[in-house]
């Protein structure tokens, strides 16, 4: 006789974000989630540093609207260039830019 409970066994691969959970099954069954934070948000910017510090004197901004990095992507950090874009369609995240106004 077939047991009334089937459990659905299904390997995932580990999240990408740290912060994504996925459910390894989408039956109706029982589902098992992972979630797992990975390492760090910073994935190559200054690592050599024991805490990356910028500050920014407002009055020195040379543009009305200046955009900074919040990705940790950004070839050009602490200034966003876009990667956050990337990024967001890559992972499903939501993270854009801090804008400072002169």
């Amino acid at each position: 006789m077939a047991s009334s409970l089937m459990l659905a066994t299904t390997v995932a691969r580990l999240p990408s974000s740290p912060l994504e959970v996925r459910p390894t099954s989408r039956r109706r069954f029982a589902a098992a989630f992972t979630v797992r934070a990975v390492g760090g948000i910073n994935p190559d910017v200054r690592k050599s540093e024991d805490k990356v510090v910028d500050s920014v004197v407002v009055a020195e901004l040379t543009k009305p609207l200046t955009a900074y990095c919040r990705c940790w992507r950004s070839g050009t950090f602490p200034l966003c260039d876009g990667s956050h874009v990337k990024h967001n369609k890559a992972t499903g995240d939501n993270v854009g830019p801090l804008l400072v106004k002169k």
